[in-house]
């Protein structure tokens, strides 16, 4: 049976996902932006832990229901012979298997590439790990901030002369499954030339390194550690974020003396007569003083006029914005960028949607994420063709729950 069709270039395209958290579930948002059909594998007994991350009911929770746009959710128990049983059916009828789990999970469960190949031959194993399956770590597992100080970009975050302090954000994730729906739309390209399915194997640690690869490069030419330097640019001073008026911030960078002249006209003070920023040498020799002159100027300044007024005078800048500075962005209502969907408990929300425009046959988003085993029904009885009956058995054993 053929996948729902919502249009958009992977119309047609199911997707298994067995997968939870964050890398995985990002993976299959974003192929489900594309059109696919996810088909997320969940139960009670290995509850997704995002739906109990900050809401108040596994329905409720904020994390979840960001990243889970457009998913079905099919309840199977992973401890149950019957519930193997049924996701191997389910295997055979979708083009895509993605999985996060531990490594070696699914090898326990009857279910590695080789298996599922036997059960269809053309399928497509996208497998997000640590570091990949293979190997003398493959065994490890981890979470988004292990890959990111792993892979080499925590050590670059942070300001100069302190510990390097990472980032609250899920950079480590993000990168893995962003990598892992590329690979995913490779192999079906594959595929389509071919008739062979493919195995990607995903190293998330690999895919973060991916993100520092100028500072390797560098390391490997001249000898020198990249270390963590805030916001200072090696050819470029100023550059940083400054203090504005009423708690704001304006991100500035500065390239030549012209522009750095009308920085420090419009600021006003004494500053383009300074001699210790005469000239660009200059301002690189004395960053720390120029940042602590220009921070003192500019917090007298609203951000957006200051970063207008800069703009106009031929500078890089921009107000910093606030998670409520881009809600209220009228261009990201206007563009698309935020999508009104209805989320299986009912509640219409606003979402991030996809960051590209596709024409004529963009896909179609207007669900949110779904109730645990919303479409138990769906999978089961018109999917996989089941009998109420049977339908009803598996229940009341609790291969589905």
């Amino acid at each position: 049976m053929s996948a729902r069709n919502r249009g958009g270039p992977l119309a047609g395209i199911r997707v298994l996902a067995i997968a939870k958290v964050w890398a995985g579930p990002y993976a299959a948002k974003l192929l489900a932006q594309l059109g696919a059909e996810v088909i997320k594998v969940e139960s009670m007994t290995a509850l997704d832990e995002m739906r109990a991350y900050g809401g108040v009911d596994i329905e409720h929770a904020p994390y979840f229901l960001s990243q889970n746009t457009e998913a079905l959710s099919v309840r199977v128990n992973l401890k149950s012979a019957d519930g193997i049983a049924q996701l191997r059916r389910m295997i055979a009828v979708s083009d895509v298997v993605l999985d996060n789990l531990r490594p070696g999970a699914l090898d326990k469960l009857g279910l590695s590439f080789a298996e599922m190949q036997a059960i269809r031959p053309d399928v497509i194993h996208v497998s997000i790990k640590m570091y990949g399956c293979e190997g003398p770590l493959g065994y490890q597992t981890g979470y988004a901030p292990s890959f990111a100080a792993i892979g080499g970009l925590t050590g670059l975050v942070g300001h100069e002369g302190a510990v390097p302090r990472g980032m609250n954000i899920r950079y480590g994730d993000t990168t893995a499954g962003a990598a892992a729906a590329l690979g995913a739309i490779a192999a079906l390209h594959h595929r389509e030339a071919t008739g062979e399915g493919q195995q990607v194997d995903l190293s998330a640690v690999e895919a973060i390194s991916g993100l520092v690869g100028d500072s390797l490069f560098a390391c490997g030419l001249t000898g020198e550690m990249p270390r963590h330097a805030g916001n200072a640019h090696a050819e470029l001073a100023p550059h940083g974020f400054y203090p504005a008026s009423e708690c704001g911030w304006i991100a500035i960078a500065c390239e030549g003396d012209a522009q750095w002249q009308a920085l420090a006209r419009t600021l006003g003070g004494d500053l383009s007569a300074d001699p210790r920023f005469a000239t660009h040498a200059a301002r690189l020799a004395n960053r720390s003083e120029l940042d602590t002159a220009i921070a003192r100027a500019s917090a007298a300044h609203d951000a957006a006029t200051l970063a207008e007024t800069l703009r106009a005078a031929g500078l890089c800048a921009a107000r910093a914005n606030s998670t409520l500075d881009l809600m209220a962005e009228d261009r990201f209502w206007s563009d698309g960028t935020y999508r009104m969907v209805t989320c299986g408990n009912g509640d219409m929300r606003p979402v991030i949607g996809p960051s590209w425009r596709i024409e004529p046959d963009e896909a179609e988003l207007t669900r949110g994420a779904p109730l645990l085993g919303e479409h138990d029904d769906y999978v089961y009885r018109e999917l996989l063709g089941m009998d109420q009956a049977d339908f009803e058995r598996l229940r009341e054993n609790g291969a589905i729950g």
